[in-house]
Parts: structure tokens; C-alpha cells; sequence
């Protein structure tokens, strides 16, 4: 052996190999200051890391805690309390705390190296009252909690895959109608625009509640319809509370009824019913007899002059046709990422839903805006009723029970807003979710005592209700926002890849395709509808059960935003206006838009622009905590960590980057804030 050498020997050779090191070579020893950390100095080393993970999480729990309180004492003054969901986020708190213990035995579990094979020990093996626990929950775990899991989840998967195959079989009906370029064709001969009298009669409503925004494009919009002006009247429901914006609306009706327009404003001393109330209310008129056709606008919506000529044709040579539907566009559908999110949705329920069920169902869901109505479908079908908060929904579902037919028109649009905050959004789908659940309650018997086809009433029930309107919440809530977080601490129900994964992807994908310029928002826009599904959930389940915030209507807000044409359109008619208002000496109007403009300005927080102070156009806004949403994104956040220490994969990734949105969505850091 060479001198200065040692020679270290094992005694299990098997395992460890012979090494030889050269004392001569000091490069062979590691350097003593790198090696030389005391325990002492590794443990404060750890306890400063967990300190700064504390205090950020202290300053994080803060954060929200103060948000919170806020946000309850604003829902104090705004909600109704029966309309909270307290159940719900009782329940999400409970999947919490038991999430968090059972993390927490899990990472000791993790630590002291315990494994399955611990149940399978002698009990004499097992030592301490911590070890025996651990036995414990693992014997009852797989006895009682993993075959109720393993059987829910083997149901949710199912429900999912026959969503899936109805999104698959919507879009291989809207590519046949691409492909074969199948669209609603006339039966008759065009209108003949050189003789008036030919005309039918259409009446116009804009029902409107403190639609401050909104409401001058709108009755502007239908003030320019080209339409014989004999032939038209405009009615502006007005339900607005605030005296001063009754009176503005006032003058905007004389403004255009000078001009020629036939239009004139109603409001409601009593009201009740909502929409549905201030509609049938304008219904009751009795120069209503002396029109054919009635055509809704809501007051966000701004129809294209030529709106009736592409619509009011149809029925002609179509007795039995009751509603001709328009399709949605956006004007804001780009401005934040809830907006596109939004877009992708509704493109999808436009390009796909409603023009496969036009063509080879002749019925849809009437969307409540940017139709045109036969008014004798109205009457025989019962009318509009204030029986739910889906009244557009209700009078389709009576008017095809009747035998009536409808047409959708992909290719005429009209323009409207999106909802571009988080709470405007939430609230505006609760309405869309829970009306439906209560819409089915009171169908049911009618729909089977029907005499249309047993076919049409297996779309209404199986299709129209139950696969579109309760399974898709039910399922994507309880698989994807509770299952799968459960399945991290019960392994024996874990799901496989392609459930949480392939599949969602590929569905995404589909939903994606009407709006292809939205292709990078694929995987955003797949978290966040997982992440509505506890808003749309809750709305299901308290319009089929009848809970108290069933019946819960809030006007969505609108911004008043307007695309570039229609600027340009309105801009010399808010300047004629102008001049007439002042011309007219309406000092009054004129003391209201100053009163506005100073609140506006006084409202506003102010910035410097060379050396000038002048007043911004943000208006001061305040985030919102929502509890079930941010109780979700801890619960799927603890899941993910457990998911970590069982090295899962893309479990893990999931339920991290679920967590996150849930997070997100929960400390409304999406969309707009609220003024």
C-alpha cells in the first residue's frame, strides 16, 4: 500500500465499496470552514426561514382578514343575509379543517418514514399514541371514507363523460351546418321597401332600472332603426328609483320624440316582478293590439339600423314562427381577462348551442334581449310571468310546449357589455343558474302532460334542464373542487390522469373553437370555470330547493362603453341634443349634468399633467374578499401539498394552479373592482 494512504474497510462489502484516499493530496479532504455549520447555527438557520414564512403568512391572513370584514359589512348594506350561502361556506370550512389535520398527520407520517404497511403490523409493532392514531385512520379510511369517494367519483365521471359527448356532438352539428352552409332561408318574397303600408307593426321595449350608463345609447340606438316611422313605436319601461335619472330619461324620450320618433316613456308607480313585471306591465297597453310584433332591447344593447329589415322578413310566409333570436356581440370583450374568459363562453352558447338547437330543433333558450316576438305567441303561451327570475327562459319553454317554432340568426349581432368586475359577473350568474332550477320545478308537470313529441320532451327534461342546467355545475363542483382534493389523503380514490387532465383539455378546446383568437387563455379559462362552479353550484342548488337567494335579482352594472362606430354615430346626436337642450332653456337638466359632473370630479382622484392638475377618469375602487371562493383556494392549496409529498405528478400542478385561481378569484384580483 502507498505510503500516507489510509485505508478504510467495511465490514459489509456488499453495500459499500473500498476507498482509498491519498494524505497527501489536500484536495481530497473537504475544506473545514465549509463543513464546519453547528447544529446550534443550522437550527437558528431554520428558524429564520420560518419566521419569514410566518410572517408572510401573518401578513397575507391579515390582508384578507381586513378585506373581509370590509366586504361583509358592504354585503351588510347591499344583501339580503338569507342569500349568502352560509351552508355552503360551513361546509367548505369543515373540508378545511379536516383537510389541514389530516395534512398535518400526513407530513408526521411523512417524516417517521410510517407507510400502509403500518395497518399491517402486529400491534405490539406499533408504538406511541401518535403512531397508533395514524394506524387507526388508515384502517378506517379504507373501510368506510374510500368506497363512499370511490363510488361518488365513479358517478361524477360519469355524468362528466356524458357532458363531454353532448359538447362533442354540439360541435360536430354546428361543423355539418358550416359545412353544409345551412342558414334560415325566406319564404316569401322580401319586404317591398317602396311601399310603407307593407310594413308590419312592431313595437320596440327597452325595459331600463337605473341604467344611468346606458340609457341614452340604447334609446338612441332605437331611435335610428330603419323602420317607417308610422309603423314603429318605442316604449321606454323605466323602472328607475332615483328622481333625477327619471327626469334625464324624460327629456332623452322628448328630445328624440321631437324629431319624429314615435316613442314614449313609462314608469311604474308599483314595482314589482322585475323584468318580467315591467314588460307584462307594458303589455297591458291598450294601443298594443294595434302591433304585430314586439322586439326587446335591454339598455346596454345598441341594435344596427337595419336590425328589423334582416329580422321582421322571417315571418313572413311563417305563421307558425313565435320568435326570431339575434345574435350577442361585445364591445369590452377584450378589456380585462374576465371579459375574455366571459367571451369564450358565450361565443361557444351563440356560434354552437343556440345555432345547432335553431337549425335542427327549431328552439333554443330565448337570451331575454335582441329578439323579435310574435305577439300572438305571447298571448296564447300565457304571457310573461313573474314566477322566476328567468322570464326570457319561462315564455320560450310555454311558447314551444304551444307548437311554436323559432329562428336564430348567426349572422345578424348586436352589441352589448360584459360585466367587468368579479361580484357584477357572480351575481349576474347566479340569476342565469338558479332561475333555470326554478323554472324546471314548475315545467315539469307541463311538459309531460304536453302533446309535442316524446322526443322534444326528452330534450327539454333530459337536455335543455337537467344535462345543461344541474349536472354541469354539480359535477364540475363536486368532482373537481372537492373530490379531487379529498382523493390527496385517500389514496385509494384517486383519480387518473385523464379525468383531471385529458379530457378537460380536450372539452376546452371544443368551448375554445368558436373563438379561436382565444386559443392562449385555453388553460385560464379551463381553471376558471372550475373555479365558477362553486357560484354556479350554490345557484343550483338554491333554485331547485327554493332557498332564499333564489329569487334574487340585481341589475347587472354596466360602464356605458361604446365601440368606435357607435361613437361616431352618436356623437353628432349627443351634440345636436346639446344644442337643443340649451336652446330650449331646460335649465333644469342642465343644473343635474353640472350636479353630476362636479360629484364625478370631486370623486375623482386627480393627476398632475405639465404642471396642470386635472381630474383622472379612474374612479376610486375597493376589492372584495368572497369567503367560499378563497375557503376553496386554501382547501385545493392543502390538498396540493399533500399531493407534494406523494410526489403525484400533475395532481400536484393541478391543484396547485386551481388553488392559485381560486385564490385569485377570492381576492377578486380579476376584472374590474366595484366603485
Amino acid at each position: 500500500m502507498a505510503p500516507n494512504s489510509v485505508a478504510v474497510t467495511m465490514e459489509k462489502p456488499d453495500n459499500f465499496s473500498l476507498l482509498e484516499i491519498n494524505g497527501s493530496d489536500p484536495s481530497s479532504f473537504p475544506d473545514n470552514k465549509r463543513k464546519s455549520i453547528s447544529p446550534k447555527q443550522f437550527s437558528w438557520f431554520i428558524l429564520l426561514k420560518a419566521h419569514r414564512l410566518v410572517s408572510s403568512l401573518s401578513w397575507l391572513f391579515a390582508s384578507v382578514k381586513k378585506r373581509l370584514a370590509f366586504s361583509s359589512k358592504a354585503i351588510n348594506e347591499e344583501e339580503d343575509p338569507k342569500s349568502r350561502g352560509k351552508q355552503m361556506y360551513r361546509f367548505i370550512k369543515a373540508c378545511l379543517v379536516i383537510s389541514i389535520v389530516a395534512l398535518l398527520i400526513e407530513i408526521v407520517a411523512y417524516y417517521k418514514n410510517w407507510n400502509l404497511d403500518l395497518v399491517n403490523r402486529p400491534s405490539w409493532e406499533v408504538r406511541g399514541l401518535v403512531e397508533w392514531s395514524y394506524v387507526a385512520w388508515l384502517s378506517f379510511r379504507s373501510d368506510y371514507i374510500a368506497p363512499i369517494v370511490i363510488t361518488l367519483s365513479k358517478f361524477c365521471t360519469v355524468l362528466f363523460l356524458i357532458q363531454s359527448l353532448d359538447r362533442l356532438v354540439l360541435c360536430l352539428g354546428c361543423f355539418w351546418i358550416k359545412f353544409k352552409k345551412i342558414e334560415p332561408k325566406l319564404k316569401d318574397d322580401e319586404l317591398d321597401l317602396e311601399d310603407a303600408s307593407n310594413f308590419p307593426m312592431v313595437l320596440i321595449q327597452i325595459p331600463m332600472c337605473n341604467e344611468r350608463e346606458v340609457y341614452e345609447q340604447s334609446i338612441g340606438a332605437a331611435s335610428q332603426l330603419d323602420w317607417p316611422k308610422d309603423r314603429i313605436l318605442i316604449q321606454v319601461l323605466d323602472d328607475s328609483d332615483d328622481p333625477n335619472l327619471q327626469l334625464l330619461i324624460k327629456e332623452e324620450v322628448a328630445a328624440w320624440a321631437e324629431k319624429g320618433v314615435n316613442i314614449i316613456y313609462r314608469h311604474r308607480l308599483i314595482r314589482t316582478g322585475y323584468k318580467a313585471g315591467n314588460l307584462k306591465s307594458a303589455m297591458t297597453c291598450d294601443y298594443v293590439k294595434d302591433y304585430e310584433f314586439v322586439t326587446i332591447f335591454d339598455a346596454d344593447f345598441t341594435p344596427s339600423p337595419d336590425f328589423l329589415k334582416k329580422t321582421i322578413p322571417h315571418f313572413k310566409g311563417n305563421p307558425e314562427l313565435g320568435l326570431v333570436q339575434a345574435r350577442w356581440s361585445f364591445v369590452n370583450k377584450d378589456e380585462n381577462l374576465l371579459t375574455r374568459l366571459q367571451n369564450i363562453n358565450l361565443c361557444f352558447h351563440f356560434e354552437v348551442e343556440q345555432q345547432v338547437n335553431g337549425v335542427f330543433l327549431n328552439f333554443f333558450g330565448f337570451n331575454g334581449t335582441a329578439g323579435v316576438w310574435r305577439i300572438k305567441a305571447l298571448e296564447e303561451s300565457g304571457g310573461w310571468l313573474e314566477r322566476t327570475t328567468v322570464e326570457d327562459m319561462d315564455i320560450a319553454v310555454r311558447a314551444h310546449l304551444n307548437g311554436w317554432k323559432f329562428i336564430y340568426l348567426n349572422d345578424v349581432e348586436v352589441t352589448c357589455e360584459l360585466p367587468e368586475s368579479y361580484e357584477a359577473y357572480k351575481k349576474q350568474q347566479h340569476r342565469w343558474h338558479s332561475g333555470p332550477m326554478q323554472l324546471f320545478r314548475l315545467c315539469l308537470p307541463s311538459i309531460i302532460k304536453s302533446k309535442i313529441s316524446v322526443g322534444k320532451k326528452a330534450n327539454l327534461i333530459f337536455l335543455f334542464f337537467l344535462l345543461r342546467k344541474l349536472i354541469l355545475p354539480f359535477y364540475s363542483f363536486t368532482l373537481f373542487c372537492i373530490i379531487l382534493p379529498l382523493t390527496m389523503f385517500i389514496p385509494e380514490a384517486e383519480l387518473p390522469l385523464w379525468i383531471i387532465c385529458y379530457v378537460p383539455i380536450f372539452i376546452s378546446l371544443l368551448n375554445i373553437l368558436p373563438s379561436p383568437k382565444s386559443f392562449p387563455f385555453l388553460i385560464p379559462y379551463l381553471l376558471f370555470e372550475n373555479t365558477m362552479s362553486i357560484t354556479k353550484f350554490n345557484a343550483m342548488i338554491s333554485g331547485l330547493f327554493q332557498l332564499g337567494s333564489a329569487y334574487e335579482w340585481v341589475v347587472t352594472k354596466k360602464t356605458g362603453r361604446s365601440s368606435e362606430s357607435d361613437l361616431l354615430a352618436f356623437a353628432e346626436k349627443e351634440e345636436k341634443l346639446h344644442r337643443r337642450n340649451s336652446e330650449s332653456g331646460l335649465e333644469l337638466l342642465s343644473k343635474l349634468k353640472e350636479q353630476e359632473m362636479n360629484l364625478a370630479v370631486q370623486e375623482t382622484p386627480k393627476k398632475s399633467i405639465g404642471g396642470l392638475v386635472r381630474p383622472s377618469n379612474k374612479i376610486k375602487k375597493r376589492n372584495m374578499v368572497f369567503k367560499k371562493e378563497l375557503g376553496l383556494a386554501f382547501l385545493l392549496l392543502t390538498a396540493a401539498a399533500r399531493s407534494f409529498l406523494s410526489a403525484h405528478g400533475l395532481h400536484f400542478y393541478f391543484l396547485l394552479f386551481q388553488g392559485l385561481s381560486f385564490l385569485v378569484v377570492g381576492l377578486d384580483l380579476i376584472g374590474e373592482q366595484i366603485n
